[in-house]
């Protein structure tokens, strides 16, 4: 005996992506900003001045990628609980992508599902983390392997909020725009060898570009099943590393720079790229004093590493290599030997 159960339907996840001076937002029900020690002391007034809500919550967690893991997510959880939100409620991430992730994702488990907002703070959350749904959190296994794929209601982009950004952080987001030039914009990525981003007329540019091509790419492939994977070039190798240097060392667009530099690396090997373009990219990334490299302790150990990305399987390891300037390619037939003689080229000495 068979019973089926009829769940063919289309449902429309659309949102906005604004890219503006923040507005005027009030909502009639509660509302839970989650935000982080150094956004709250640097925005927390100028959000609260344009927020309004039926009842309005503060959850503060500490700052940085070693917490974003489950004791913070039960922090935002416990919150909701005490305070009796329901499924009409609202959370807000008001900070960077550690911020986005795990609202994201608190939003996406608790009562099996309420709204959230996107508002992100630095370059880095801007240009990517905000937009597309992805969720998670980390654990000692590697970096968002817990998570759900789960879309904002909505996403508000204010440069106002970079006027304060370190610079390092910076150059963090400047990582993921030079990651969605390179596989998607030539042209765009020639705008960035010679643009400066520090002009706001060329940083409103690259943002709204790298928004655009994100927004397209996720349109296409909301679940990355296919094209949307190649988003996330520089990662394969950049998570490994973060998790190697137990997410304090480097920060996140940091690491997706050393990333795409052994990327491409592997890619000049292949012939997928010349060693001009190459060069090209280095040199964009070491413009905003990236790092460009990394020693790797032990070339077998992060070989290893890489079977726990959640793009690989039990014996495929899915790269996401350069194919030119402005083109990409998804492989998992890479042979071993062909990526450790690349790694090798970066063990520590």
């Amino acid at each position: 005996m068979k019973v089926s159960i009829e769940l063919k339907k289309v449902v429309d996840n659309s949102y906005d992506i604004t890219i503006d001076t923040l507005p005027e937002l009030t909502y009639e029900t509660k509302v839970a900003v989650v935000t982080n020690t150094k956004v709250a002391g640097l925005h927390a007034e100028y959000l609260l001045r344009r927020l309004h809500a039926k009842e309005l919550y503060i959850i503060t967690l500490q700052d940085g990628e070693e917490y974003k893991n489950q004791e913070s997510l039960e922090t935002i959880l416990e919150t909701l609980f005490n305070h009796k939100f329901n499924r009409s409620s609202l959370l807000i991430a008001f900070g960077g992508g550690v911020i986005g992730d795990m609202t994201g994702f608190a939003a996406s488990i608790y009562q099996r599902g309420i709204d959230f907002v996107q508002i992100p703070t630095t370059l880095l959350s801007q240009v990517d983390a905000s937009v597309g749904g992805k969720t998670g959190i980390n654990n000692k296994y590697g970096k968002n392997l817990i998570g759900a794929f789960y879309q904002p209601k909505a996403v508000y982009i204010d440069a106002h909020f970079l006027k304060t950004l370190p610079k390092r952080e910076f150059a963090a987001g400047v990582a993921e725009i030079v990651k969605m030039a390179v596989t998607f914009n030539a042209e765009f990525f020639e705008f960035l060898e010679t643009a400066n981003l520090s002009d706001e007329e060329n940083l409103k540019r690259a943002i709204r570009s790298s928004v655009e091509t994100k927004a397209r790419v996720v349109s296409m492939d909301e679940k990355e099943k296919g094209v949307r994977a190649a988003l996330n070039y520089g990662h394969t190798f950049g998570h490994v590393i973060e998790m190697q240097t137990g997410y304090k060392k480097f920060l996140h667009g940091e690491s997706v720079a050393i990333g795409m530099v052994m990327a491409n690396r592997l890619a000049v090997r292949l012939g997928l790229l010349t060693q001009e373009q190459e060069q090209r990219i280095k040199a964009v990334l070491e413009r905003y004093d990236l790092p460009t490299t990394y020693a790797i302790p032990d070339a077998e150990e992060f070989y290893e590493a890489f079977f726990l990305d959640k793009k690989s399987t039990d014996t495929k390891i899915k790269f996401i290599l350069p194919r030119g300037i402005g083109n990409v390619e998804i492989v998992d037939d890479v042979s071993k030997e062909d990526v450790l003689a690349v790694l090798r080229e970066f063990e520590a000495k």
